[in-house]
């Protein structure tokens, strides 16, 4: 018997068959191509007009990647990212977007290409984006929401972490147990620096480091072109950018966020920076499947093994190698 069955359904199939007897099924992931759909999100008894406030959500580790996930993949946030605001961009009922944050950063390219691709659409629409900060906002999230008009935050939200971070691992001493050495044969002293096969030597610690303060400095950079209020004060602009996290209330006093308030705060504030005092509040769903940008088959690597090639998968697939503007509590 060949069943097509959703992932959301197949838990409860199993415990009901847990059992029943030995019943054969090839169960199949129901496959939807379908694009994005719209939402109205609007709390009822509210009054409904044809203007539109879009809810996007940034949420999870943000990689440039699909990860592995029960069945199939997990969504690619950035390619997801492009398809909301393109749907925001495209529909002229639109008139304000809200951030609904909750991530502890991600990847210092797609942090920075999030960033941009927010500004961009503030420059290109004309519609003001409000990002509102929920458990978690730090980082490369922190970063994304520099981009945006205005910054509400909850007074328990998590807010900072502006820095960066390189993680690499050190197998070779495990390895010399199990009589195993590596042997890498490269055009350069430096070609593989960061090898998790070797320890990090002095001088690609350098290098790292070096690379560690530009993308750092490219941070702060943001930060303090779009919270200027922080410029006047060098003390203080040290301080909320060495690493450390905030409260959402002390976030307020640093500068790092406008005010405090709810996600219904942050939308009551859309209202009014674009004048759609009634506009209805949407948000863009899809079922997986579908690829709908550049950025869709962005997929992780599948794992490999064999008695010459020393993979880390499932390291790997949590939080590639790489830099990072990232929460790692």
């Amino acid at each position: 018997m060949r069943v097509a069955v959703s992932p959301l359904v197949l838990p409860v199939l199993l415990f009901v068959l847990a059992g029943c007897g030995t019943p054969s099924l090839l169960i199949t992931p129901v496959s939807n191509t379908s694009k994005l759909q719209e939402l109205d999100v609007s709390p009822a008894g509210t009054r409904r007009g044809a203007a539109k406030i879009a809810v996007i959500e940034i949420e999870g580790v943000l990689i440039n990647a699909r990860r592995g996930g029960f069945l199939q993949p997990t969504e690619n946030k950035l390619s997801l990212f492009t398809q909301q605001l393109d749907r925001a961009r495209a529909d002229s009922k639109v008139k304000a977007v809200v951030l609904r944050i909750n991530s502890p950063g991600g990847t210092v390219t797609c942090s920075d290409t999030m960033y941009e691709m927010v500004r961009r659409f503030r420059a290109q629409t004309g519609k003001p984006v409000v990002a509102s900060t929920q458990e978690v906002c730090a980082s490369g999230a922190y970063y994304v929401a520099c981009g945006a008009d205005a910054i509400v935050a909850q007074p328990t939200s998590v807010v900072g972490s502006i820095g960066v971070i390189f993680n690499t691992f050190d197998f070779s001493g495990t390895m010399a147990k199990l009589g195993i050495r590596s042997e890498a044969i490269s055009s350069g002293e430096l070609k593989d620096m960061g090898s998790p096969l070797k320890p990090l030597d002095p001088a690609a610690r350098a290098v790292m480091q070096e690379m560690i303060n530009e993308y750092h400095g490219r941070f702060v950079g943001v930060v303090t072109s779009n919270r200027r209020q922080l410029n006047s004060d060098l003390q203080r602009l040290k301080l909320a950018t060495d690493g450390r996290v905030f409260s959402g209330q002390q976030a307020v006093a640093m500068g790092l966020v406008d005010r405090l308030g709810s996600l219904e705060d942050a939308i009551a504030l859309a209202r009014q920076l674009s004048g759609a005092r009634d506009a209805r509040i949407v948000m863009y769903k899809r079922p997986y499947g579908y690829s709908g940008s550049i950025y869709a088959d962005q997929s992780t690597p599948a794992p490999r093994a064999g008695v010459l090639t020393i993979e880390l998968p499932e390291i790997e697939a949590f939080l590639p190698r790489g830099f990072y503007y990232l929460w790692t509590q």
